[in-house]
C-alpha cells in the first residue's frame, strides 16, 4: 500500500515573478458590443478581476493552506493531494467531500472548522466528522493525467482506496458538479461503504411524458436547463470536444484563465447583493491563481472530455443507474442544472431530505458556508438514523 506523504504548498518566487509581469503585459480586446454579459464576461469586470490579482497575496494563501493537513497519496498511477482533518469527537463519522470545476477544495476550507469541531463552532459533539477534501486528478496540486480514462467511474474507484488507506470502511460522501458524478457513483460501487449521501446536485433526467405535461415548477426548471445545455453551458461543449486546444490560452495567459474561470463563477452563483452577493472577488482570485500556480487550466478543461465519454446517454439509461444509499439533496436557487424531485426519486430510491433554499447557487462552500453546514450535518443526522434501523 503507499504511503500517504505530508505535502506542504510552497510555489517558487519565480512562478509568482513571472506572473507579474505577465499581468503586466496583458492584452485585452475591446468592450463587448451589449450592455450585458450575453457576448461573456464584460470588460469592466474582467478588468476588476485583474486590478485584485495584481494585488493578491499568494504567499497568505499558502499559509492558510498548510494550516490545514496536507498530503498526497500515490492511486492507481497519480499522486492525489487532499486535505484529512481529524476530529477531536470521538463519535465522529469520516466525510468525503469533493469539488467540481470551475472550483476546487478551496471551495470547502471554510467549513472544515465547523465540520470538525463543531462545539468550537456553536454546534453538537454529535454532528463531528472527520473530513477528507481530495483534489480531482489534474485539479490543484493532484498530478495531472498522461493517459486518457480519468473519468468520474475511475474516480470514484481511487476515493473509495483514499478512505481505505486513511483507516475509513464506513463514511459519508458530498458533491456538487463533478463531485455529484463522483460521490454518486461511489454510492452506487460501494453501497455497503457509503453510509449517506448528500448532493446540492442530485443528477437525474426527466423522461419523455416528463417532458411532455411538466407542471409549472417542472416547466421552469426545464426552461433553465435548456437555457444551460443550448446557451450558458457552451463552455462544457469546448472543454467536452477540444479542451487541448482551449488548454493552451488557459496555460498561457493569465487573464485568458481569470475570464473563463470567473465567467462561470458569477454565471452560477447568487449574485443578489441582499442574500451575499455570490463568489466574492477575493474567492475567485484565491481559485483562480490555484490553477495558474499548478498549471492545470488544460487538465481540468480535459474533465469533459473523459466525462462526455463516460456519462449515460439517455435519460432512461441514467435513471436506471439507482442509488440505494440514504440520500439527502440540497437545492439552491441560483443552480444552472436544476433537478425536480419526481425526477430524482426513480434514481436515489433512499431519498431521506429534498431541501430547496432561498439563496445560493453552484457554489454553496463558498457562497452560503453556514447553510451547507446545517444541510449536512442534518443529512447526516437522517443517514445514521437510516442505517442504525437496518
Amino acid at each position: 500500500m503507499s504511503e500517504v506523504i505530508p505535502f506542504p504548498v510552497n510555489i517558487p518566487e519565480r512562478d509568482l515573478d513571472d506572473l507579474r509581469a505577465r499581468l503586466d503585459l496583458t492584452r485585452l480586446p475591446e468592450r463587448e458590443t451589449v450592455p450585458d454579459a450575453s457576448q461573456g464576461l464584460e470588460l469592466e469586470k474582467l478588468k476588476t478581476l485583474l486590478d485584485a490579482w495584481k494585488q493578491h497575496d499568494w504567499r497568505h494563501v499558502e499559509k492558510r493552506w498548510n494550516a490545514i493537513p496536507h498530503y498526497r497519496l500515490h492511486i492507481d498511477g497519480l499522486d492525489i493531494a487532499f486535505w484529512h482533518v481529524r476530529s477531536p469527537e470521538p463519535t465522529a463519522i469520516p466525510l468525503l467531500l469533493t469539488h467540481g470545476w470551475p472550483g476546487s477544495a478551496l471551495e470547502f476550507e471554510q467549513i472544515i472548522g465547523p465540520l470538525t469541531d463543531p462545539v468550537a463552532h456553536g454546534g453538537s459533539a454529535e454532528d463531528a466528522f472527520h473530513v477528507v477534501i481530495p483534489s480531482l486528478p489534474g485539479f490543484g496540486f493532484s498530478e495531472r493525467p498522461c493517459e486518457s480514462g480519468w473519468n468520474p467511474g475511475r474516480t470514484a474507484q481511487a476515493w473509495a482506496e483514499l478512505m481505505s488507506t486513511l483507516g475509513y470502511e464506513r463514511f459519508g460522501a458530498h458533491g456538487g458538479d463533478w463531485g455529484a458524478f463522483i460521490s454518486i457513483e461511489l454510492a452506487r460501487r460501494f453501497p455497503q461503504r457509503v453510509l449517506g449521501l448528500h448532493l446540492t446536485m442530485p443528477l437525474a433526467s426527466p423522461l419523455p411524458e416528463d417532458l411532455a405535461a411538466p407542471d409549472a415548477a417542472e416547466k421552469k426548471k426545464l426552461e433553465k436547463r435548456n437555457l444551460f445545455l443550448v446557451d450558458v453551458g457552451g463552455f462544457a461543449m469546448i472543454q467536452g470536444t477540444r479542451p487541448q486546444t482551449l488548454g493552451y490560452s488557459l496555460q498561457d495567459s493569465p487573464a485568458g484563465l481569470a475570464a473563463w474561470l470567473s465567467e462561470k463563477m458569477i454565471a452560477f452563483s447568487d449574485t443578489r447583493p441582499e442574500v451575499g452577493g455570490g463568489v466574492s472577488l477575493a474567492q475567485q482570485v484565491d481559485n483562480i491563481a490555484l490553477y495558474w500556480f499548478t498549471a492545470t487550466g488544460a487538465s481540468t478543461a480535459r474533465w469533459y472530455w473523459e466525462a462526455r465519454r463516460w456519462t449515460p446517454r439517455s435519460a432512461e439509461e441514467e435513471n436506471a443507474q439507482t442509488v440505494s444509499v440514504p440520500t439527502a439533496c440540497t437545492l439552491f436557487p441560483a443552480e444552472p442544472y436544476p433537478i425536480a424531485r419526481k425526477w430524482a426519486e426513480r434514481r436515489f430510491i433512499n431519498l431521506i431530505a429534498w431541501n430547496e433554499m432561498d439563496r445560493g447557487g453552484h457554489y454553496p462552500g463558498w457562497e452560503q458556508p453556514e447553510l451547507l453546514i446545517s444541510e449536512l450535518r442534518n443529512a447526516f443526522r437522517h443517514a445514521r438514523e437510516c442505517v442504525e434501523r437496518t
